[in-house]
């Protein structure tokens, strides 16, 4: 029979995410089988799955640490924002069509909780143990109602659930001793304990605090969680780019400088998580009222409003501040929407993420790019084509990376590809991808996570490296281990500040 674990927190952005990657690292190490789940995610970085669904990214990493390949039954529900109070929904991986706030929460989600039984059925039926992730906060008493994600799956389930506060933020104590007061005598009797997350001090100072709390509210609190900076796992949504920042100024000085465009509706900023995590880059995000700096190279991410966004870039200013630093012939690359703003325009005849009918792109590519209704989710395998970046050559096989994107691009001169696609959902195939232009200093391509693989990672940096006279490196970062590696250290740090023995008696009482 299943065992179910659920964490919830007190608001969003508390740590559920990550201390549900924990408990699916410390289970699997324990030999179990154990996979996690969240019924209905809000992310706008997501993934496709080797059967081309679409899946938020933070399950992707629970997956990984719980020693699993991801599949869409982790996560049946993804909401993708494209513009204020609306989400593209995503049903069991594959979209099925926008809908505002109100829609959704008011005529959908419910019917959408049949798809997440079915979806929990069959993970029952593989696993021994759920590590359930909840959403915001069980206490959002305007959408409990219609809550799929929260108490009505730790209800469906009788999950026993634990309950996560950020005290980095402040209020801590208020906010558990508050969620619980708002929770129904039911619901409330399913929390089994509470956790105080990212804790930065003497924890002995805080006993008084803790002894409060279980008095207070008859719940034994089973841990406090120091904070963890660079935790070197990958975020679920842009509110973590606060922390990203920080970790960049610790590299002020590293030699190597990219900065990433911040736009408002940025998606897959993970793409860049790999580079960030070498020695000698220093990888900031630029957003408007910010200065690109003194950067070796710009980086234009993905989109969940293409269009919108490259309005942003016009309107704010940073349209004016791309063209300046390309004539400074400072290098820029484009992943997905960010490829597809490097053009010459945007048009969105059937209006799929917006009410602009066409948009004119930044024009340092030679390309049109037209939405459809039908979105292209795949893997794919590729390799890099003997092109030039920067007046060096590249050339690497075995190359991997997914495809998220509804739009069609035309190419209206002649192009230099700098990638061949050779497999695409396990299919063989020869298709040509991205396009570079010939002063070899802006390049773009549909494949996201394209920085993960380490020859191409270090080979462009090194490009980079060369033009300012500094010397190459070899492949020094191996981003797969040193992902596994930040799992098995953020599992340590949890086992050792969290009453693992209490957490057991909850897990058998259950």
């Amino acid at each position: 029979m299943t065992k179910h674990i659920m964490l919830q927190g007190t608001s969003s952005h508390v740590g559920k995410s990550i201390l549900t990657t924990a408990l699916c690292r410390i289970f699997y190490q324990e030999g179990m089988s154990v996979v996690p789940f969240k019924a209905q995610n809000m992310a706008l970085n997501s993934y496709v799955t080797k059967d081309g669904d679409e899946m938020g990214r933070a399950q992707v990493a629970q997956a990984e640490a719980a020693g699993l390949e991801p599949f869409v039954e982790m996560n049946p529900v993804l909401l993708k924002p494209t513009g204020n109070a609306c989400s593209q929904v995503i049903l069991m991986g594959k979209a099925v069509g926008n809908m505002s706030a109100r829609e959704y929460h008011k005529g959908y989600s419910l019917k959408a909780f049949d798809t997440v039984k079915e979806a929990i059925r069959r993970l029952e039926e593989r696993f021994d143990m759920m590590v359930i992730e909840g959403a915001g906060s069980p206490a959002e008493v305007n959408l409990k109602a219609n809550d799929i994600v929260n108490m009505r799956i730790a209800k469906y389930l009788n999950a026993p659930v634990l309950l996560i506060a950020d005290i980095d933020r402040g209020g801590a104590l208020a906010s558990l001793v508050g969620t619980l007061e708002l929770l129904e005598p039911d619901e409330r009797a399913l929390v089994k304990g509470l956790i105080i997350n990212k804790f930065r001090g003497d924890v002995t100072i805080l006993q008084p605090a803790l002894d409060f709390l279980e008095e207070k509210t008859g719940k034994p609190v089973l841990g406090v969680i120091p904070y963890l900076p660079d935790l070197g796992i990958e975020d679920e949504d842009s509110v973590s780019l606060d922390d990203k920042k920080t970790q960049a100024k610790d590299k002020a000085n590293a030699p190597i400088k990219i900065a990433v465009i911040q736009t408002p509706k940025i998606s897959n900023f993970t793409d860049f998580d790999a580079l960030s995590k070498e020695d000698d880059v220093n990888l900031y995000y630029v957003k408007e009222g910010q200065e690109i700096g003194d950067a070796d190279l710009i980086l234009l991410p993905g989109s969940k409003n293409t269009t919108e966004d490259m309005l942003y870039l016009r309107d704010s200013g940073m349209e004016k501040a791309l063209n300046e630093a390309h004539e400074k012939n400072i290098p820029i690359i484009g992943i997905c929407g960010g490829y597809q703003m490097l053009g010459e325009k945007i048009s969105d005849p059937l209006h799929t993420e917006s009410d602009n009918d066409s948009v004119k792109g930044l024009g340092f590519l030679p390309m049109e790019t037209t939405f459809v209704e039908k979105k292209l989710t795949s893997q794919v395998e590729a390799k890099c084509l003997s092109w030039e970046f920067l007046g060096e050559k590249l050339s690497i096989d075995d190359l991997f990376g997914y495809e998220i994107h509804m739009g069609t691009t035309n190419f209206t001169k002649e192009a230099n590809h700098p990638f061949m696609i050779t497999k695409r959902a396990d299919k063989d195939v020869q298709v040509a991808e991205g396009v570079i232009n010939q002063e070899q200093n802006v390049m773009g391509a549909y494949i996201h996570g394209i920085f993960d693989n380490d020859k191409y990672r270090r080979s462009l940096i090194n490009i980079l490296r060369k033009r300012k006279g500094l010397e190459a490196l070899p492949v020094s970062t191996n981003y797969a281990a040193a992902k596994q590696a930040a799992f098995n250290r953020l599992a340590d740090t949890v086992r050792q500040n969290m009453n693992m023995e209490k957490l057991r008696e909850i897990l058998q009482d259950a």
